[in-house]
C-alpha cells in the first residue's frame, strides 16, 4: 500500500523502500507522530543534561539501526539525484555542519516529507531548485 508512495521519493529504491517498510512494520499508525518515528529511527536528538548544564543534545543510544540506515542511505542518494536535497545539504554544510550531521539533518527533513506523503496518500512532487531555495 505504501510502496508506490515510498518509491516515488528520490533516494528510495526497491531495496531501501523494502527496508523502510520492514523496519516500520508497514503500519505507520503505530507511530503517533513524525517526531515519534524520528525518535525511533535515531534522527531526533535527545537531551543529555546534567546538573546546571542544559541544552546538550546528542544522538540517542537506543534506536532502530535498520530504519536509520534506510533514512541515511536514501539521503545520501538524494544528495546526488535531487536538486532540492542537494541545496539543503549544501546549506547545512555552509552552516558549519559536518558531512554526517548534514546528511542526518537531510534524512530528518526527508522523513518529515515522507510522513506527510504517506498521511495524505500523495506521491512525491519534485520542486524546482528556485522554488526550494525561496
Amino acid at each position: 500500500r505504501h510502496a508506490a508512495i515510498i518509491l516515488s521519493m528520490p533516494g528510495f529504491g526497491v531495496v531501501l523502500g523494502a527496508e523502510f517498510i520492514a523496519a516500520t512494520g508497514g503500519d505507520m499508525t503505530a507511530f503517533d507522530s513524525v517526531d515519534r518515528l524520528a525518535g525511533v529511527s535515531g534522527l531526533a536528538p535527545v537531551p543529555r543534561d546534567s546538573g546546571r548544564i542544559s541544552g546538550n543534545l546528542k544522538r540517542p543510544r537506543r534506536y532502530d539501526r535498520r530504519l536509520l540506515r534506510a533514512c541515511y542511505l536514501s539521503a545520501q542518494i538524494a544528495i546526488r539525484t535531487d536538486a532540492a536535497s542537494r541545496i539543503y545539504y549544501d546549506r547545512k554544510r555552509s552552516e558549519g555542519k559536518t558531512h554526517t550531521q548534514a546528511v542526518l539533518a537531510l534524512g530528518r527533513r526527508r522523513l518529515n516529507v515522507l510522513w506527510a506523503m504517506l498521511r495524505d496518500h500523495q506521491t512525491y512532487q519534485p520542486t524546482t531548485p528556485n522554488a526550494a531555495a525561496a
